[in-house]
């Protein structure tokens, strides 16, 4: 690859706010209460200034599951064995996970790239851009290289900037790997300044032991590795993850295509939080499917702004809340294409509230 990071930065744009004004103005000549459909308007005005058309439409998309695997499953931090990542990515290959289950239904496609699985894979759908075989253990040493996190993320750039080439226009950022949790808890960590405690979670359904002792993996990671919270990739390559990495390079490069990204889970929202810090016009492009119920994607999502669709107590990860509102994307489209006007219906449009009145 030819350009870097620094690159891909340089060449996200803000939105268009003529598109996102004039869409805002096309919701309130619809027929029905201005705001009345509250977060699918926020929703409808956002794609317009991601994408300049005040109506856009998607009728290709994907989500991307990113795969790797993490040398911190040797503390004992997950209730599943390292060996399922690549035993689960072959279920996401053969068409067999939730993930494809609810692709299926929302007319997406699944791209199942392996960036770091601690396996030799092989698959006629498997995207192989393998950085290196998992990480180490950040308990231990560096989870990387920053040349190997820096790798990762331009991957990612690479995933999208192949799909858009081919036609896609939207994406979900999607992942697999045990111990992914953690790692995503010592990223939100640094880069929030909160405290491990406050940042695990019970991921694969670990017990309140294991739950202690993951929170102190995670102390003792970032005491021993000392990542600077100014310094988005030394974070990554430090406690972070592969697949984490290449979900960063997907949002970077999603908007970097003008195109919007539908942030998942946990983990995708630990890249999101990487690639805010990188670069802060990212945010004006992701989209939150939902709230999980690891206890740090709150947190995260407060921080980065965003305001999840859905709560539906999921906590799978894999895309799966994302492909879900991917559902809710298509409805804000239409609505912004199909719904009739005042003007085009023959129908009495109401005053405007006046200020301080409740709509």
């Amino acid at each position: 690859m030819s350009y870097s990071v620094s690159d891909i930065i340089g060449s996200i744009s803000p939105w268009h706010e003529e598109a996102a004004k004039a869409a805002a103005e096309h919701l309130d000549r619809l027929t029905k209460p201005p705001g009345s459909l509250g977060k699918l308007e926020t929703l409808a005005i956002q794609l317009a200034g991601i994408t300049g058309q005040v109506k856009p439409s998607f009728p290709q998309r994907a989500i991307i599951v990113m795969a790797a695997d993490h040398g911190v499953c040797a503390e004992g931090i997950s209730a599943f064995p390292a060996e399922v990542t690549p035993q689960m990515v072959l279920n996401f290959l053969d068409g067999g996970a939730a993930i494809n289950v609810f692709a299926r239904q929302a007319s997406a496609e699944v791209m199942c790239v392996d960036i770091g699985v601690n396996a030799e894979l092989s698959h006629p759908h498997l995207l192989n851009r393998k950085v290196r075989m998992g990480t180490a253990n950040m308990a231990a040493g560096p989870a990387m290289s920053r040349e190997d996190a820096e790798a990762a993320v331009l991957t990612g750039v690479a995933v999208v900037k192949e799909a858009v080439n081919k036609g896609t226009t939207l994406f979900v950022t999607g992942e697999m790997g045990i111990g992914n949790t953690t790692a995503s808890a010592a990223v939100m960590s640094v880069l929030m300044g909160i405290a491990p405690a406050e940042c695990v979670g019970r991921g694969t359904g670990i017990d309140d032991q294991k739950l202690r002792h993951k929170a102190s993996v995670v102390q003792r990671a970032i005491g021993l590795n000392q990542p600077a919270a100014d310094d988005p990739l030394d974070v990554l390559s430090k406690v972070g993850g592969l697949e984490i990495a290449g979900l960063t390079g997907v949002i970077l490069g999603a908007a970097a295509h003008r195109c919007p990204v539908v942030i998942d889970g946990f983990i995708s929202s630990a890249a999101a939080l990487v690639a805010q810090r990188l670069c802060i016009e990212t945010v004006n492009y992701m989209v939150a499917s939902h709230h999980s119920q690891e206890p740090g994607h709150n947190q995260v999502l407060k921080e980065l702004g965003l305001s999840p669709m859905l709560e539906l107590e999921m906590r799978l990860g894999e895309g799966t809340g994302g492909a879900l509102a991917l559902h809710l994307i298509d409805g804000a489209c239409r609505i912004m294409r199909e719904m009739a006007t005042f003007e085009s219906a023959g129908i009495s449009a109401g005053e405007p509230a006046a200020e301080g009145e409740a709509k």
